[in-house]
């Protein structure tokens, strides 16, 4: 199991991508615009996206990614959420008015797009792969997962404040490798970080006194411009094991 990282930033600009990971060739957690990176061919051999909310720099690419490549498939582009992440690609980007509904096109016995229920804390297994979802803590309703294959686990937390039920999966997975936590403001902007469902550094730290693993702890969702001074907080908060900045292109062996 590769798990590749195509876009990991809390927004855009000189050549940040927001947030997407390639799970081996056929799958996507998140589609943001990291997946503009992917040649079509590779486009094209996406088959399931699974996505942790409804906010846009986690599903942009999707209407892209099925204009571009839908007519290359001989089967639906299948995207699995909980019902309030399907509810908002429904009603606000496959509705005809922002972007067509693939749902119908070409035609609604053979469309480029179907939507797969996938409630928080259940599974989808696939061809050896599990991904678990997980409810998170955010603005709006999200999910984090758990990634494994039976030999080893990754866990992401897409977009969350402060939470306990990720932590409580997490720590019960006895081959835990490697957690991506994401943390987007500076301690000064702690309180811009609680009314938007976000982590800065000192919330992080308490975060991962919940850790009970020896997992390594990757930070993901860095504002653009902002990435050194967050990462220097995170450092002063945990100096004997400081977590790493993910980076686009960081390629995880499972």
């Amino acid at each position: 199991m590769r798990i590749r990282v195509l876009g990991c930033s809390g927004g855009i600009g000189n050549g940040a991508r927001t947030t997407a990971l390639l799970v081996d060739d056929d799958i996507l957690v998140d589609a943001g615009t990291g997946v503009t990176d992917l040649a079509l061919d590779a486009m094209a051999a996406i088959d399931h996206v699974f996505l942790t909310h409804a906010h846009l720099d986690h599903v942009a690419c999707i209407p892209f990614l099925l204009d571009s490549v839908g007519s290359r498939r001989t089967r639906p582009l299948v995207v699995h959420a909980q019902e309030a992440t399907l509810a908002v690609l429904r009603a606000h980007v496959f509705n005809n008015a922002l972007w067509p509904d693939f749902t119908a096109i070409p035609s609604r016995e053979k469309p480029y797009l179907r939507f797969e229920l996938l409630p928080p804390g259940e599974s989808v297994t696939l061809n050896g792969r599990s991904l678990r979802s997980i409810p998170m803590s955010h603005s709006i309703p999200a999910v984090g997962y758990l990634l494994g294959n039976g030999r080893a686990s990754l866990a992401f937390s897409g977009d969350t404040s402060s939470t306990e039920v990720f932590w409580q999966v997490i720590n019960d997975c006895a081959n835990l490798r490697h957690v991506l936590i994401e943390t987007s403001f500076t301690d000064e902007e702690e309180t811009l970080s609680r009314l938007s469902g976000h982590l800065c550094p000192r919330m992080l730290a308490r975060e991962l006194e919940k850790l009970k693993s020896a997992a390594d702890v990757y930070i993901t969702h860095l504002m653009p411009g902002e990435e050194e001074a967050i990462m220097a907080e995170i450092h002063g908060h945990l100096p004997d094991k400081p977590p790493q900045a993910l980076r686009a292109g960081m390629v995880f062996e499972l």
